[in-house]
């Protein structure tokens, strides 16, 4: 009925929106969680137990997020000219995944802040792979660490 000669798209549903930006943030509550656990007291307490179980809980959810958003981005978006452009980025995104995991393994600050650091290395190389500058910020809150971020112009 319909003649469509080519049809060409980058993902599931073309939309091209992608933004390292939510893995980003995730990896921030990652060491923010981390942190939390780490100061944790009288968890002896059934209040206290279920504290730590909704922490831990949440931690395993942010850490899941960073996987589940660098794997969209990786998968959809980088194609032939960017991987030849930036071939390191299969030994970035292997390693966030093997922190992602390693931060819902154990409470490790070192761990949830090397995260933070290899997502900032896949969105430095996302940000060039579209000609977008980007510029090394501390973020707002806590754990108030370095994030890379693209430098918008203004409406």
């Amino acid at each position: 009925m319909f003649e469509l000669k080519i049809a060409h798209a980058h993902c599931d549903i073309p939309c091209k929106i992608y933004d390292p930006i939510v893995s980003l943030v995730a990896g921030l509550s990652v060491v923010r969680l981390t942190d939390i656990l780490l100061e944790l007291e009288n968890i002896d307490s059934m209040s206290g137990q279920a504290q730590l179980a909704r922490i831990v809980a949440q931690k395993e959810i942010e850490a899941q997020k960073v996987k589940d958003e660098v794997n969209i981005i990786w998968g959809d978006y980088f194609k032939e000219p960017q991987i030849n452009d930036y071939p390191e980025v299969h030994n970035i995104v292997h390693g966030i995944m093997r922190l992602g995991s390693q931060c819902k393994q154990e409470v490790s600050k070192d761990a949830a802040e090397a995260l933070v650091n290899a997502l900032n290395g896949f969105a430095d190389i996302f940000w060039k792979t579209k000609g977008v500058e980007t510029q090394r910020v501390v973020a707002p809150y806590p754990p108030a660490l370095p994030v890379i971020v693209p430098i918008l112009e203004s409406a």
